[in-house]
C-alpha cells in the first residue's frame, strides 16, 4: 500500500518548494516541470471540491463545525486501498496548513493514524515568516507578526462567502509547530528551510528516506538544480504561479535566509522573539540582540 505523508506547514515555510523538487524527482522529463502542473502530490487537505466529490454532497449548506466532523472521514477514505485509487507515485504527498487539532467530538481533524502514516514538518525562522506571510497576505509585517502571534487566526473561516478551502486552524507560529510536534497519533520527520538551503541534497534525502522513497542521486541533483529559486522564478515571470494568492505581485520572492535582518525593523524583531522565543529554542533558532537592545533603550 502506498502511504501517505502529511506536508504540513505554517505559511511560507517552503512546503510549495519541495512539492515542485519532488515533482521534478519524480518526473520524466529531462527539462524542468511547469509549476503550474505539480503532480507530485494530492490537493491541498483543506480543498472544499475533494470533499465534496468523496462525500457527493454540497459542503456549502453545512458549516464549519459540521464539515470538521466529516474531514476525518475523507481523509481515512482517501488513504485507503479503495476501488480506483491512482497511487502511481512512491508516496501520497498532501500538503495541509491545519494544525493538528481535534474536532469538536474529540476526533484528529486528519484523522490519526487512519489519515497518513506520518508527516513532514517544515518550519522556518519565524522573523523570516513574518515579512514573507505579509507579502502573501497583502499587509504589513506588524499586521503578520500579529496573525503568526494569534492562536485564533485561521484561513479561509469568513461565513459570508464560500471559499475553495475550508477553515485551517494555524494556531500562531508555535502552536502550529507545537500541535504537530507533540502529538503522539503519527511519526513527524522535521523539515528546516535553512537546512533545505544550506544542504538541499541531506535534507531532501532524510525527508524521503522517512516518507519510504527510494532515491537515485543523479535525478535527485537534477531534481535540485530544475527546482532552483532562479527557475522557479523564471517560470513565474512567464507565466504566473496559480497557487499564488490574488494580487501577489511575485510567490518566490529570494529563496534566502535571514532576510529579517533588513525586513525586520529592531522592534518588529523582538517582538517577534517575545511571542515565539520558546518554540525558536526548540527548533535551533538562535534569538538576535534585539530584544535587549530594545529594552535598553527604555
Amino acid at each position: 500500500m502506498t502511504a501517505t505523508i502529511w506536508l504540513a506547514s505554517y505559511p511560507k515555510s517552503g512546503n510549495t518548494w519541495f512539492r515542485i523538487l519532488v515533482a521534478n524527482l519524480w518526473s520524466q522529463r529531462d527539462t524542468p516541470v511547469d509549476i503550474n502542473l505539480i503532480d507530485s502530490t494530492d490537493a491541498i487537505a483543506s480543498g472544499r471540491n475533494p470533499f465534496d466529490q468523496c462525500l457527493l454532497i454540497d459542503s456549502a449548506l453545512l458549516t464549519s463545525d459540521e464539515i470538521d466532523r466529516l474531514r476525518p472521514a475523507v481523509y481515512a477514505y482517501a488513504a485507503s486501498e479503495r476501488p480506483g485509487a491512482d497511487f502511481s507515485l512512491p508516496v501520497r504527498f498532501v500538503k495541509t496548513h491545519d494544525a493538528y487539532t481535534l474536532t469538536d467530538l474529540g476526533e484528529p481533524l486528519l484523522a490519526g493514524a487512519r489519515g497518513a502514516a506520518g508527516a513532514l514538518l517544515f518550519v522556518r525562522d519565524p522573523r523570516d515568516v513574518a515579512s514573507s506571510f505579509a507579502n502573501h497576505m497583502r499587509c504589513t509585517v506588524d499586521t503578520a507578526i500579529g496573525y503568526m502571534a494569534s492562536a485564533d487566526f485561521c484561513f479561509d473561516s469568513a461565513t459570508d462567502r464560500i471559499d475553495r478551502q475550508f477553515r485551517q486552524r494555524l494556531l500562531g507560529w508555535s502552536g502550529f509547530a507545537r500541535s504537530w510536534l507533540d502529538q503522539r497519533d503519527i511519526p513527524v520527520h522535521l523539515v528546516r528551510y535553512e537546512d533545505m538551503l544550506a544542504d538541499t541534497e541531506a535534507t531532501v534525502r532524510a525527508a524521503l528516506a522517512f516518507a519510504g522513497a527510494e532515491i537515485d542521486s543523479v535525478r535527485l541533483r537534477q531534481a535540485i538544480a530544475f527546482a532552483s529559486i532562479a527557475e522557479l522564478q523564471r517560470q513565474e515571470a512567464e507565466s504566473g504561479f496559480r497557487e499564488a494568492p490574488r494580487q501577489v505581485r511575485r510567490f518566490f520572492r529570494r529563496g534566502t535566509a535571514g532576510n529579517w535582518r533588513d525586513d525586520l525593523t529592531p522592534e518588529q524583531a523582538a517582538r517577534v522573539e517575545r511571542d515565539h522565543g520558546e518554540m525558536m529554542d526548540r527548533l535551533g533558532y538562535v534569538r538576535s540582540l534585539a530584544e535587549t537592545e530594545t529594552e535598553t533603550k527604555q
